[in-house]
């Protein structure tokens, strides 16, 4: 996969599923794994949307050291089986990069604001049911396209999580994305804190926080403010 491409792959994954001050408890029970899954079955049930602020650490160890942090908000919307998720990246290292990832309508795309182009990433889009399993997933989602491993309950800055490690069962989406490691609040069926590994010498650390669930989300929260100067790029 193209660089760029894989890098909003991982981004948008990570979207999907705060810099953690954890307390480990006790090792978890056989059927603990069970209990998490079936709590976000509920969960689900009452999720209608989300929105958080989020913060995004891709970091390269090899061959030399790199950094990337990407901060901004992003949304979620389901009604029905319909979902929707944008991304709304404000900053990258430290200066103001406004550029929109938005999953909706069977597509994906990314809206650079800076040089007025919208790249459509047709690749993708075969993926977008994994993209929605981030916040308000149900455990059952969850088991269609995760090996699952319970790895016990952490608090994270006072909210109580259940650490998850997850393996896609896709082995093209495991190609990319060989583990994930998220945080999950159970109670609302979101998540806190996700650690995906890249691949040999590649990692991204995604920390979601101000996490309101359920409330009114912005009109124009899935809409790419494009003009008729835009440029469409299709990768």
């Amino acid at each position: 996969m193209h660089k760029a491409g894989k890098l909003i792959f991982c981004a948008t994954m990570a979207l999907l599923l705060l810099a953690a001050r954890t307390v480990i408890a006790a090792p978890a029970t056989p059927d603990a794994k069970d209990k998490v899954l079936r709590r976000l079955d509920e969960a689900a049930k009452g999720f209608h949307s989300t929105s958080a602020d989020f913060e995004f650490n891709s970091v390269e160890t090899d061959p030399v050291f790199d950094k990337d942090v990407q901060k901004g908000v992003v949304y979620y919307e389901r009604k029905g089986g319909s979902y929707q998720m944008a991304a709304h990246i404000r900053e990258e290292n430290g200066k103001p990069v406004p550029k929109v990832v938005l999953v909706s309508g069977g597509s994906v795309k990314l809206y650079e604001k800076l040089i007025d182009q919208v790249t459509i990433l047709s690749k993708l889009s075969q993926y977008q049911s994994w993209f929605m399993l981030g916040f308000g997933a149900s455990g059952k989602d969850l088991e269609q396209k995760w090996e699952i491993k319970y790895l016990g309950p952490e608090t994270i800055d006072g909210v109580k999580t259940e650490k998850l490690e997850m393996v896609p069962k896709d082995l093209a989406i495991r190609k990319n994305l060989p583990k994930a490691t998220v945080w999950i609040d159970p109670e609302r069926g979101v998540s806190l804190k996700q650690v995906f590994d890249e691949g040999p010498g590649q990692y991204r650390v995604s920390v979601y926080f101000n996490i309101k669930v359920n409330q009114p989300l912005p009109a124009d929260a899935f809409v790419l403010k494009t003009d008729s100067k835009t440029q469409y790029v299709n990768r």
